[in-house]
């Protein structure tokens, strides 16, 4: 018997397979694993649909195969392991900052440094349900050692009068990461109803926030993964409303490690 209860109308789609590891790309407004409210709607649900025996084979102690996950209203890869050497090797990967993913964002505005690094603690704050941990927010905390460590590098990609586009990698993985430390900086990202200011929250259809590059060693090929996908459809009218161009139409040299970002 399954653990997740499969659903095959939950669909994604899979931009890299082989018999150890997927990397999918998740839809904006889909829930990432099951929670209260979202017992049977969520990518994880949808995995189980087509990999169910491998995934229930990594049983809970090993998330089901899912290496991390995204926000509700964040679209964009999703890495997930369909076995034990493989979960071990990118868990292990992550913990040793070699994992490194790369977002797209639209900001009310660009900070006063066009890059740089963030480095803030960040506080989570868990409200819990029934047998799910439901995390609802997370601060960033600017004295004091009550949150965790937190680092984000970032570059503006091109601004206007109307907002800008910034290219993030977080090199920490806390909660909303990249959007409470570019709202930290002053630049919140578009859709946002939790960090900067509310006009920010009702400019754009949805979060303007996109995982779109993974990148690290195959834990049991050793082969470099690097995998990115195009922008999003559903933000395609966002920029051209603010005036800012496409950034996978543009020959952009990325954005690696940051100097002093260790």
């Amino acid at each position: 018997m399954l653990s997740i209860e499969p659903n095959e109308r939950v669909t994604f789609k899979v931009c890299y397979e082989d018999e150890h590891l997927l990397i999918v790309a998740k839809p904006a407004r889909r829930v990432t694993l099951p929670g209260v409210g979202h017992e049977r709607d969520t990518l994880l649900n949808g995995l189980f649909a087509r990999y169910g025996a491998m995934l229930q084979n990594l049983g809970a102690m090993r998330d089901f195969g899912l290496l991390h996950r995204l926000d509700r209203e964040t679209s964009g890869l999703v890495v997930v392991a369909l076995t034990q050497d493989a979960y071990d090797g990118v868990r292990a990967a992550f913990a040793e900052r070699n994992v490194r993913k790369f977002y797209w964002a639209v900001t009310h505005k660009a900070p006063a440094e066009r890059e740089g690094v963030v480095r803030l603690p960040i506080e989570e704050l868990v409200e819990r349900k029934g047998s799910y941990s439901s995390t609802k927010s997370a601060r960033v905390v600017r004295r004091g050692s009550a949150g965790k460590p937190a680092l984000t590098a970032y570059r503006v990609l091109h601004e206007s009068d109307l907002g800008a586009l910034i290219e993030a990698r977080p090199v920490t993985g806390r909660l909303h990461q990249v959007r409470a430390h570019l709202s930290a900086i002053g630049a919140t990202v578009l859709g946002d109803d939790m960090y900067g200011p509310r006009k920010a929250d009702k400019a754009a259809p949805r979060l303007a926030l996109h995982a779109h590059r993974v990148a690290f060693e195959h834990p049991v090929t050793g082969e470099p993964i690097d995998v990115r996908i195009g922008w999003p459809s559903d933000l395609r009218g966002l920029l051209r409303r603010l005036e800012l161009p496409r950034p996978d139409l543009e020959d952009l040299t990325q954005l690696g490690d940051a100097e002093g970002a260790e």
